[in-house]
């Protein structure tokens, strides 16, 4: 059988098994794709952390994401792109540690209730010159000592380690310290919200190094985490 022959001897040639890896490489790409689009919708997350053991879990919030463009820049640059391209930066690093997370959106409806061992929602400051630094907040009737301000404090120092920017809380507003997905998350879930620097001064950073921004924001939230394991309850 001639053809047949032929045939696999086209497959065996160099040409043929590098066309196989080739499609195996991106079948196993898209597939990732898909998995990492699939994780920030509700039902496919939910099925995530159920079979994700006991890690615990963790919410993120892309601010302005499905809702508007956050501050803008003279040239365009929207705080909304630089949010959840970091959002998603650090839902990775915590899944390659093992842990449980997903990323919402600014007016997510489960928000009203949401449970998780920890809660950050990420923002951009404005594009206002002359400013630079970060800075966390917890809503302002959470307890300084409680877990939501552990967790801003152990974010605070991890995030100026990794980025070498400084805490900003002259700038600290009212509109941070109530911010809604705070007052609408329950009780139980220890929760701040991060600007993570000024789109005008810290632009370099938060567009060129957005790994290092992602670092800072998973280093604070597991070392909380971990604090938090060990601590007598």
């Amino acid at each position: 059988m001639p053809g047949i022959a032929t045939r696999r001897d086209r497959d065996r040639s160099p040409l043929g098994v590098l066309a196989t890896i080739v499609r195996v490489l991106l079948y196993v790409v898209l597939g990732g794709l898909v998995v990492l689009v699939l994780s920030e919708l509700p039902p496919f997350a939910g099925w995530l952390a159920g079979i994700g053991g006991e890690m615990p879990q963790v919410g993120l919030v892309a601010g302005h994401w499905q809702n508007d463009s956050g501050a803008v820049c003279p040239d365009g640059l929207q705080e909304v792109d630089v949010n959840l391209a970091v959002a998603r930066r650090v839902a990775a690093l915590f899944r390659e540690e093992g842990y449980r997370v997903e990323v919402l959106p600014e007016y997510a409806p489960k928000l009203v209730g949401y449970r998780a061992a920890a809660f950050v929602s990420i923002h951009s400051d404005s594009c206002v010159g002359g400013f630079s630094g970060f800075k966390v907040a917890h809503h302002a009737d959470a307890d300084p000592l409680g877990p939501a301000g552990r967790l801003a404090a152990t974010l605070s120092q991890a995030y100026a380690e990794e980025t070498g920017l400084s805490p900003h809380p002259d700038t600290i507003t009212d509109d941070m310290r109530h911010y809604h997905a705070l007052r609408k998350i329950a009780p139980d879930t220890p929760g701040v919200i991060i600007e993570c620097g000024f789109l005008s001064d810290d632009r370099e950073l938060l567009t060129q190094e957005q790994d290092r921004v992602a670092r800072g924001i998973a280093n604070g939230v597991i070392a909380f985490l971990q604090a938090e394991e060990t601590a007598p309850h």
